[in-house]
């Protein structure tokens, strides 16, 4: 980070710790759904014009978006400040747009797993889910009333990448959104996605304007057309493996519609019925990234998928994901199906590979770049967790090769006396090494390495061990070996 975006981030921070501390050199304080909001009228005054004009007196405004100030219209003096009804918005929605205002950048997802309305799984992440697009709608609607308008951008940009992977019910939602707000890109994508869908006229009917749901049947229309006025006569089969593609498509958007409502009944009827393959659809990654627990479970349960399957470039497996969520449901979930700990990607790096990066990025540097927030006791246990599964694999394979070797050779360990003495000493020194090289797996692994840590422990680890042998953090986690 250059020092300019190092002090203009220093510079958003002290603004928001203004908003943050509530009444410290406050005056202005807005009620919005009987609780009171201090702010700032020189900051709010700076940063949009709407409250320029609202604190200078202009009502107009004001009456459109639901401000509306008790008595005079005057501005308020710095003796007595008036609190000032907010009727259009949201508690969450006003503060949200505060926050925008003071710092220039804002979340307008919510917090991950937190109770929400609509929204009746403890587990969500709540990335796509109906709540995180109606949160972002609300704070669109409040954006385009109160005039921020790259406020307004941003959240456009927000709700065009939660439909992607949102239910067709709030991709329509969106669209009624942005034909209301005149947002053509927007309008453009949700369009384009409820065309793909499938669904028969008469049922977008019952969701849709009667006008719409014509657009939508003259966009699939000039789509057919455009496909096919593209191919020559003589490569018909191209046409077709284009629609065989179309209806993947929608077979997976389906599924994934079905793994967010908890329905694995219906995925394995797709399973059984469709053909689908759950592999090449990545639904287990889909699930782990998305889903509850009880969903990954009943996924695998299906035995249609396969836990250690690779995705994408990189060849992340399931578990590399749930590692990087720091998800001890997730972890624990895909070990108890037999997911491989010590599987690599494509270049070279295991789920404890992962994790030891992330133990070692909290306790040095204090944060995990793209996690906001981590709690160390889940960092922890999914540390413990992925390493325990390793040393078992581990003494696994270690007792098998030793039950081939004895099975296989009827030689004795040592050479006769009466051999060469160089043979001799090159035979010790190798069973020298493969004893150090086992030990080192084991200290690796973390096997013995609570009475090494000294002072490194994460927040909150205390006397805490899981009941395990080794609970603490490893030394060796700080050094990324991919030495075995």
């Amino acid at each position: 980070m250059s020092h300019l975006e190092e002090s203009l981030r220093s510079l958003s921070l002290d603004y928001l710790n203004l908003l943050i501390n509530g009444q410290a050199f406050s005056d202005v304080t807005f009620s919005v759904e009987g609780r009171l909001v201090h702010a700032h009228r020189c900051i709010l005054a700076a940063r949009s014009l709407f409250f320029r004009k609202f604190f200078c007196g202009t009502t107009t405004e004001a009456a459109s978006s639901g401000l509306s100030p008790v008595g005079s219209p005057s501005p308020p003096s710095s003796s007595s400040p008036q609190v000032i009804p907010v009727n259009s918005v949201g508690y969450e929605v006003f503060l949200l747009l505060l926050q925008f205002l003071y710092s220039g950048q804002v979340s307008i997802v919510p917090q991950k797993q937190e109770p929400r309305p609509n929204c009746g799984d403890r587990a969500c992440w709540h990335t796509h889910c109906t709540s995180a697009v109606d949160l972002a709608l609300h704070t669109l609607s409040a954006a385009r009333s109160f005039g921020v308008e790259q406020l307004a951008l941003l959240t456009q940009k927000q709700l065009a990448s939660m439909v992607e992977k949102a239910s067709i019910e709030d991709v329509m939602k969106v669209l009624l959104a942005s034909r209301k707000q005149d947002m053509h890109q927007l309008w453009s994508t949700c369009s384009h996605l409820v065309a793909k869908s499938g669904l028969p006229p008469e049922v977008l009917a019952k969701h849709l304007p009667i006008d719409i749901v014509a657009k939508i049947e003259e966009l699939r229309i000039k789509s057919s057309l455009a496909r096919r006025s593209l191919m020559p006569h003589h490569h018909h089969h191209h046409h077709d493996l284009s629609v065989a593609a179309d209806l993947e498509d929608q077979k997976i958007r389906r599924m994934r519609r079905a793994l967010d409502s908890s329905d694995v009944e219906l995925v394995k009827l797709m399973v059984m019925g469709e053909g689908l393959n759950l592999d090449e659809a990545l639904a287990l990654h889909y699930a782990v990234e998305n889903c509850s627990r009880e969903v990954v479970k009943a996924l695998l349960e299906l035995g249609a998928a396969d836990v250690n399957y690779p995705a994408g470039p990189a060849g992340k497996t399931p578990l590399h994901m749930a590692a990087e969520m720091v998800s001890p449901d997730m972890v624990a979930v895909l070990l108890d199906h037999h997911a491989d700990p010590n599987v690599r990607t494509v270049d070279g790096v295991t789920p404890l590979d992962v994790l030891r990066t992330l133990t070692s990025d909290f306790l040095f540097k204090g944060a995990v770049p793209g996690l906001t927030h981590i709690e160390p006791n889940k960092l922890r246990l999914c540390l413990e967790l992925v390493q325990s599964a390793a040393l078992v694999l581990s003494r696994e394979e270690g007792n098998a090769n030793a039950n081939i070797n004895a099975n296989v050779s009827s030689s004795p360990i040592y050479p006769p006396m009466n051999e060469d003495h160089s043979s001799s000493s090159n035979n010790t020194n190798n069973i020298g090494n493969l004893n150090l090289d086992s030990r080192l797996v084991y200290l690796n692994l973390g096997a013995s390495a609570s009475g090494r840590m000294g002072g490194s422990r994460m927040d909150g680890d205390d006397d805490n061990r899981h009941g395990s042998q080794g609970g603490g953090c490893v030394p060796t986690m700080y050094h990324h070996s991919h030495d075995f």
